[in-house]
C-alpha cells in the first residue's frame, strides 16, 4: 500500500521558516520524482517545487525560486521541502506527490 505522509506544516510569521518533511512507502522511492503542490482557499492546486529521482535534478514555482529548496534522501524515502523567506501568500495546504499518489497535505499559514 502506497502512503505518503506529510509533516512539518504550522503557523509561521512572514519572514519565517519551516521544512516539510513527506515521508514515503509502499513503492521504490529512489527509483521516482517527487513533487510539491500547494492549494490555497478558492484557488487551484499548484505545482511548487519537483525533484528527480536522484536528486539532481529539481524545478521550482517562479513565486518560491530562491526561498524554497527542495531535497530528497532516498536512503530515508523522504523528501523534504525547506521553505525561507515565508510570505502571507505561501498560506496553503500543501501536499506530497510521488508515483501518482498524494499525501493528506499539511498546512502552513504564514501571518502576523
Amino acid at each position: 500500500q502506497v502512503q505518503l505522509v506529510e509533516s512539518g506544516g504550522g503557523l509561521v510569521q512572514p519572514g519565517g521558516s519551516l521544512r516539510l518533511s513527506c515521508a514515503a512507502s509502499g513503492f521504490p522511492f529512489s527509483s521516482y520524482s517527487m513533487t510539491w503542490y500547494r492549494q490555497a482557499p478558492g484557488k487551484e492546486r499548484e505545482l511548487v517545487a519537483h525533484i528527480n529521482s536522484f536528486g539532481t535534478s529539481t524545478i521550482y514555482a517562479n513565486s518560491v525560486k530562491g526561498r524554497f529548496n527542495i531535497s530528497r534522501d532516498n536512503a530515508k524515502n523522504t523528501v523534504y521541502l525547506q521553505m525561507n523567506s515565508l510570505k502571507p501568500e505561501d498560506t496553503a495546504v500543501y501536499y506530497c506527490n510521488g508515483y501518482a499518489n498524494w499525501g493528506q497535505g499539511t498546512q502552513v499559514t504564514v501571518s502576523s
